[in-house]
């Protein structure tokens, strides 16, 4: 089984409290001193926003990633396919589309023939169905217009809308576009309480569609909030999440990975610092933990 390690630029973005950040040349040359052959950028300020980047720094910044000796393995967007659907006559489908239709012809452009999005979030005010039907109106149109550009579209389980595998599923069979494939994370199904089988059967299921996936392991920590009447603190509903070397936290990554040799898959397999660090921001800490997911992806193959 052979699985392709990536460090997605949002590790070195600055993107957490306390996280450092390094500029687009800064981050290439810490893959290529970390060891990893492989990089996902940011498609969004500080890194690669298509607004900062004409067709010149797009041909340098392509031949500068070759030069170094690193694939460019996907680019990754920031869509919101409900965004503003709570305001009438806006065209949220349409408007994600284009967005998503610029950031195919980056890709195309910086040589990767593929794009991380997301679904949408849950907006209130809306009825469910309303939500459901215009995502599945943009996944269309997105797949299609990123089709014309030779890009395959990569749908991460993290936004609202189609959160579950179950639901993840049943959108995909009902968008039918086959360059609309999935970038299946265990962050999700961990914080939804499946490990163990549950999570490998979860794999399983989506397996023919997967064709990314993220790395990022997370501790929980309960929450309380003291109420001086009491005397005593009340128990929060939501669990505070926090970022952990690979293999040094609670999500169940032997049940997701034998899950991902069940379902054959073979490919790209990111890791991102996406949360607040034990042990901090700072590079030193940054280079520690994206060295210790070398070493554990070593241990799944």
């Amino acid at each position: 089984m052979k699985y392709i390690p990536v460090l997605h630029s949002v590790s070195y973005a600055g993107a957490w409290p306390g996280h450092s950040l390094l500029d687009v040349d800064a981050f290439l040359r810490k893959a290529v001193a970390l060891g990893y052959p492989s990089v996902a950028l940011v498609a969004k300020r500080p890194h690669v926003s298509p607004l900062d980047y004409d067709a010149a720094a797009r041909q340098a910044l392509k031949e500068r990633i070759g030069e170094l000796g690193l694939e460019l393995s996907a680019l990754m967007g920031y869509t919101d396919f409900t965004a503003g659907l709570e305001r009438p006559g806006i065209p949220s489908a349409e408007m994600n589309a284009a967005y998503v239709e610029t950031l195919c012809r980056l890709a195309a452009d910086l040589g990767t023939p593929r794009l991380r999005i997301f679904t949408g979030y849950e907006r209130s005010g809306v009825s469910y169905d309303a939500q459901w039907a215009e995502l599945v109106k943009g996944l269309t149109l997105a797949s299609r217009v990123a089709a014309g550009c030779g890009v395959t579209l990569l749908l991460q389980n993290h936004h609202d809308l189609a959160a579950h595998h179950e639901a993840l599923l049943w959108l995909l069979k009902e968008v039918g576009e086959p360059n609309l494939k999935l970038a299946f994370d265990a962050w999700a199904p961990f914080l939804q309480g499946l490990s163990g089988p549950a999570l490998r059967e979860a794999v399983v299921a989506v397996g023919p569609w997967i064709g990314w996936t993220t790395v990022a392991d997370y501790v929980l920590h309960p929450r309380f909030r003291y109420e001086p009447q009491l005397v005593n603190y009340v128990r929060q509903q939501a669990d505070l999440v926090r970022a952990v070397p690979p293999g040094q936290g609670q999500v169940d990554y032997p049940a997701f990975f034998a899950g991902l040799r069940d379902a054959g898959y073979q490919g790209h397999v990111a890791y991102e610092m996406c949360a607040v660090l034990e042990g901090g921001g700072s590079i030193k800490n940054l280079d520690r933990t994206a060295r210790r997911f070398l070493e554990f992806l070593s241990w799944q193959t």
